[in-house]
């Protein structure tokens, strides 16, 4: 018992190590709420502080400089769908402040949002040496990436297919596992349950985001609710591009590797 409780100990701080960079991002909204900020507008101030941030992390070798250009991806993926969602005519959601660096309506620190994501899944890779067991093939996972993407875009003109996507990736996914290591034992999880997990942990991030104002859905302008748990199928579809991206660029780099030498 006592091994077991050290192990879920040592489990939740690798997990806690993980999510560093999320975790400051957090900080830094925090920070850019109680803090004077004088002239400088908060979300500029946000966008400031976490290329810092990033490029704190890249010069003590907290990430290195291939996880920093995922994250690079994970900006412009999440850029684009800011850009989309944001949209007056769509309105999903909105940024009430104003900002010097933005795109239309969006202010450039959204980014840090997705890369956010990116990072605890390549952080949890190489603290957790995760091993996938029945991955399945590109011919499959980058399909169904692509068709969870495009689906956020067109459920705005017409029928939401998630409905559709989400047995898919149970199907998909069925047969795949993850192995990690807390500790000393490998221990292993179906691959699905563990993107309902960090879906679910995402939502909570949200709903402490929205809170201090990185941005606002509909329901909130007039004051903070509770982020709808119907959006926990978002993240849920969210957290299956950002680990197939992570994945197969992983598996590519490895096989690269071997053939050099």
């Amino acid at each position: 018992m006592r091994a077991a409780l050290f192990e879920f100990l040592l489990f939740g701080l690798k997990e806690a190590r993980a999510c560093i960079f999320s975790g400051s991002f957090f900080a830094i909204l925090l920070l850019s709420k109680v803090i004077p900020l004088g002239p400088v507008p908060r979300y500029d101030f946000i966008l400031a502080a976490a290329i810092l941030l990033q490029i704190g992390f890249l010069v003590t070798k907290v990430e290195s400089l291939a996880e920093a250009t995922v994250l690079c991806l994970f900006h412009v993926i999440g850029l684009v769908l800011e850009l989309f969602k944001t949209h007056p005519s769509i309105g999903s959601w909105s940024y009430p402040e104003f900002c010097y660096c933005r795109i239309g309506t969006v202010p450039l620190y959204s980014g840090f949002m997705y890369a956010a994501v990116a990072s605890y899944m390549c952080q949890a890779w190489r603290i957790f040496d995760l091993r996938l067991e029945n991955y399945p093939s590109y011919r499959l996972s980058i399909p169904l990436c692509l068709a969870i993407y495009g689906n956020f875009f067109s459920n705005a003109f017409m029928r939401d297919l998630r409905l559709i996507l989400i047995p898919l990736v149970f199907i998909t996914f069925a047969r795949t596992k993850v192995y990690f290591t807390p500790w000393k034992t490998r221990r292993l999880m179906p691959m699905v349950i563990s993107f309902i997990l960090i879906g679910f942990f995402i939502w909570v991030a949200e709903n402490i985001a929205t809170y201090l104002g990185a941005w606002v859905y509909p329901e909130q302008t007039s004051r903070w609710t509770t982020v709808s748990f119907q959006k926990l199928s978002s993240w849920f579809l969210l957290v299956i591009i950002s680990f197939v991206i992570v994945a197969d660029l992983k598996h590519l780099r490895e096989k690269t590797q071997r053939e050099q030498e």
